[in-house]
């Protein structure tokens, strides 16, 4: 039988765009400083009908930075998103892609839980309106929930493994996953990775409404997402992106890369229990946990941060949070875990990615992003949430965790690199 020894594999570069923050530094700032992106909507009109008339989003977006005005019209606003976020990360990490001795040994993976849906709304729009001699020939490659890693691979010459992960809110979480495993077992040195989601349209946020899924706090948007709070009524829908640099560590270390945190472990699980609800006793979410710390070689005992799937429904919260008390026992009492879905609102399939700088950065820095509108936790929720001030903290492994519909579950364990 063939014997692989796994690579190890490191984070050398981060990069985002959120409701918080054009770049990872501006969100992390925000982050910090618990701040929150939500807001009144402002990307299409509203009347009465509208039981939700708030979101994430993301204002004045401008990408030509990274791309000229007359490509932006032929690329959706989703993997505009991924392209921003890897193009800021590409730089952190300092590596010069584009001119690689051998691209085939880079690639990209990025998960989107819907991908191109304004294209596929104006597009119906205007098939509708004009016929369809009318629609665009730019519908097909603008919608497709590939297109944001199809799109950062031609940015940047990646020629290895490319390709979409659509798993709803866990799909940040597998595209890192995967990406990582890619590394370890030899694939590739360098895999671009995390997620990227624009979803507030009309439809999305009127079908999330009509599920009973999103808050409906018209009246107080910025305390509207409240993780683990006993008055939680529902997400915010948001939207945005966050890429990680993924690189062999021997890679990285040949050429003397800052290397945030190294990425050790990934779980994942499907629930097989309801295509819309989580499983009530968290069992998906505790087994993708034990796993991750299986793969990472690390026990609960050394956790000492989890950046919670938290997205303020009652369900959710409390199957995640009984999961956790399950697997960490007496442990879970010292472990922080805190939602920063409380201050970006909730971005699907771009999540994972975009609380994957808070996780790392708990490492790196030694700061707990808080739970911000956590006023009165909710009973048996009796952990450390970091309620609405930032923890001061050192943090030698932590725990990102993202699930989704369809009772898709995963868990990426980051840890302190040692040489």
């Amino acid at each position: 039988m063939k014997t692989i020894t796994l690579r190890r594999v490191v984070v050398t570069g981060i990069g985002a765009i959120s409701n918080l923050g054009p770049t990872a530094t501006a969100t992390w700032a925000a982050m910090k400083a618990g701040k929150s992106g939500i807001s009144p909507l402002r990307s299409f009109p509203q009347n009465e009908d509208w039981t939700v008339r708030f979101a994430g989003e993301i204002h004045d977006f401008d990408p030509s930075h990274v791309v000229d005005g007359r490509e932006q019209k032929r690329i959706d606003r989703v993997a505009l998103f991924a392209m921003v976020a890897a193009h800021e990360a590409v730089q952190d990490s300092g590596l010069d892609l584009k001119n690689a001795a051998d691209p085939y040994r880079n690639g990209t993976i990025i998960g989107s839980g819907i991908g191109g849906v304004l294209t596929m709304e104006e597009g119906h729009t205007k098939l509708l309106q004009t016929g369809p001699r009318r629609v665009s020939p730019f519908v097909v490659p603008r919608l497709m929930v590939n297109a944001a890693p199809g799109n950062v691979s031609i940015q940047f010459n990646l020629r290895g493994p490319s390709t979409a992960v659509a798993s709803a809110c866990a799909s940040s979480g597998h595209a890192m996953g995967i990406a990582m495993q890619a590394i370890q077992r030899g694939d590739c040195d360098v895999m671009v990775a995390g997620g990227a989601e624009a979803a507030i349209t009309p439809l999305t946020l009127s079908a999330f409404a009509s599920m009973k899924a999103l808050s409906t706090r018209n009246d107080d948007p910025t305390r509207a997402s409240r993780p683990f709070d006993k008055d939680r009524d529902g997400f915010v829908l948001s939207e945005g992106s966050a890429i990680v640099v993924l690189e062999e560590l021997e890679h990285a270390k040949k050429r003397g890369a800052r290397i945030y945190a190294e990425l050790a472990g990934y779980g994942a699980t499907g629930d097989a229990f309801h295509i819309a609800a989580p499983d009530e006793q968290g069992s998906g979410a505790y087994k993708a946990m034990e796993t991750a710390l299986r793969d990472a070689e690390l026990s609960v005992s050394d956790v000492g941060y989890i950046n919670a799937h938290g997205t303020s429904t009652p369900l959710g919260d409390k199957a995640e949070v009984g999961a956790v008390k399950r697997l960490f026992g007496d442990h879970a009492y010292k472990v922080a875990m805190s939602s920063t879905k409380s201050m970006t609102g909730h971005a699907l399939g771009a999540a994972g990615g975009i609380e994957t700088i808070p996780t790392i950065m708990a490492i790196h820095e030694g700061v707990l992003a808080p739970t911000i509108n956590l006023d009165n936790a909710d009973e048996g929720f009796d952990l450390n949430f970091v309620p609405n001030v930032a923890q001061e903290a050192r943090v030698n492994v932590a725990l990102n965790n993202t699930f989704g519909f369809g009772g898709h579950n995963v868990s990426l364990v980051f840890k302190r690199f040692v040489g």
